[in-house]
């Protein structure tokens, strides 16, 4: 009998319950609870004990459970108040317990929420005193106790957490799933790839260079899943025309999940990554454009792409000179297919020149929603094939940011580590370089997930005097997450590539390691030098 996912899961629901038992100094209740759903699914996420998209819908259940004000904590719990007794107008007899500072009485507003009203003390004696004030009227209830748990925190509408399944940032990656779904329907990626790929003629080196640029730009409006395992279907012809024991086999088949990881830096529906980033900074009131985050990520990309087409020449060079490419077919000219070319084709347009006409990506990103379906280019069996969990899982991630942001986790778990004695580079490195590290071994999205709320915190906290920024800190991990392509567990495209039977685990970590250090450190350069002038600070 396999116990590892009864270990799991009884190790994240014991994660879960500890915090109810613990007093953590600087915490507020809330803020263990949202603790214990923090560590019930980093924990989860990690083991898998159900499906990492299971995982955020529980996330998002546990949040509308006890942090919602429907939630039972805050139905069956009230705050301790009373009524005022009117003495004349104006003037207001209440229990001594409900005046604060000796010159103002709280109001319940709502059942965790109250407000602060003066009022003037005419009277007072052992139980009572008489006040008064204007704002106080027969029917307000006055909070007797100041430091209730209700109080501590103004817990939000269940819909607060169930919005985060229709985050603008969702949309956006709902609309780059629904391009990518027609866009293989009607093989415009494999024509694209055709196209692209006959310029470079046959030399080995070329040809690499010429797949690897296919596969980058494609995973930048693509999955890289999908986009890897068209791609593989594409090498595979060349393979078979090389000699066994040509290591360029080895090199040409780790050039295509290596490229489409790094490809899907570039955009934010590249990676989901990018968007729990870009969807963090808008909470906090940045926006990021569609434009502005290519901006950032391109030469990040241009750069990491060169350096690996190089290194994988470098250790697997090709023993033929030549090799040759079925490149036969045409596109497809139905009256579907065409509106594809150019509703694919506007919605890309939109998306890079969103500093030009002021619609935000998300919005953009529904116009291929509502086109393709209202034209009947993709059906309801596309439609239901779309990768809606991985949507669920980003959703999870983004509604645990938004309560360990709400109920001061995030800030209490950075209060945690001397950052100021760190510096603003080194903390840039240490996120960056965790990130990478965590994603080897747990999804890109998972890491980005945990990881993005506090960057946030201490990029907002102001811990730093000269530090960099939450906008920094965020973009930094979305690129580390990206990078960490070590083993064939790091990234779906690399789990692809290893299920071909051309590779070894040996091959892929070596490479992989080598490909995110190089990465990590030019993206750190680049956070020093370009990044800034291009206005992330």
């Amino acid at each position: 009998m396999n116990l590892k996912k009864p270990i799991a899961l009884f190790a994240g629901i014991a994660l879960f319950i500890l915090p109810f038992f613990l007093e953590l100094e600087g915490l507020s209740l809330m803020g263990h609870i949202t603790l214990g759903i923090f560590l019930l699914a980093a924990v989860f996420w990690v083991t898998e004990p159900i499906p990492i998209y299971a995982t955020s819908l529980l996330v998002i259940f546990l949040q509308i459970l006890f942090l919602s004000v429907q939630g039972p904590l805050f139905q069956l719990n009230e705050v301790p108040s009373a009524t005022p007794a009117a003495v004349e107008e104006g003037v207001w007899e209440i229990p001594a317990g409900a005046l604060q500072d000796g010159e103002r009485v709280l109001l319940l507003v709502n059942k965790n929420r109250a407000e602060a009203v003066p009022v003037e003390v005419v009277g007072e004696d052992a139980e009572t005193v008489t006040v008064r004030s204007d704002l106080v009227a027969a029917n307000s209830r006055l909070v007797l106790d100041a430091d209730h748990w209700l109080l501590e925190f103004p817990a939000p509408g269940y819909t607060s957490y169930l919005n985060a399944l229709a985050n603008p940032i969702i949309i956006l990656f709902l609309g780059g799933f629904v391009l990518a779904s027609a866009a293989v329907k009607y093989q415009l990626d494999r024509n694209l790839t055709r196209v692209i790929l006959r310029p470079f003629g046959t030399k080995p080196a070329y040809v690499t260079m010429g797949l690897m640029l296919v596969t980058a730009g494609l995973s930048a409006f693509m999955s890289n899943t999908a986009t890897t395992a068209m791609m593989m279907t594409v090498i595979l012809p060349i393979v078979a025309q090389l000699d066994p024991n040509d290591r360029y086999r080895i090199g040409i088949a780790l050039a295509i999940p290596f490229a489409a990881n790094v490809g899907g830096i570039a955009t934010p529906i590249g990676t989901p990554p990018n968007a729990i980033v870009i969807g963090a900074l808008q909470e906090q009131g940045v926006s990021i454009a569609f434009g502005s985050w290519m901006m950032l990520a391109v030469p990040l990309v241009v750069v990491l792409l060169v350096f690996v087409w190089w290194l994988l020449l470098k250790v697997y060079p090709a023993r033929e000179e030549r090799i040759v490419l079925d490149l036969s077919g045409k596109f497809n000219l139905s009256w579907k297919a065409v509106t594809l070319y150019v509703v694919f084709g506007l919605t890309v347009f939109l998306w890079v020149t969103e500093a030009w006409h002021g619609l935000s990506s998300s919005v953009v990103a529904f116009f291929p929603i509502a086109a393709l379906t209202a034209f009947q280019v993709i059906e309801k069996d596309e439609i239901r094939n779309l990768s809606w969990e991985v949507l669920w899982l980003m959703a999870g991630g983004i509604a645990l940011g938004i309560s360990m942001r709400d109920t001061g986790l995030a800030e209490w778990l950075i209060g945690l580590i001397r950052w100021d004695a760190m510096g603003a580079f080194l903390v840039l490195a240490v996120f960056g370089f965790v990130a990478a590290g965590l994603s080897n071994f747990i999804s890109n999205t998972v890491a980005a997930s945990l990881l993005v709320p506090l960057a946030v915190t201490l990029g907002a906290s102001g811990i730093l005097a000269e530090g960099v920024s939450f906008e920094m800190n965020a973009v930094i991990i979305a690129v580390g997450a990206s990078l960490g392509m070590a083993l064939p567990i790091s990234t779906p495209p690399n789990a692809i590539a290893m299920s071909t039977g051309m590779l070894r685990t040996a091959d892929m970590a070596k490479m992989g390691i080598l490909i995110g250090i190089v990465g990590l450190i030019i993206a750190l350069a680049l956070s020093q030098v370009l990044w800034p002038l291009l206005g992330l600070k």
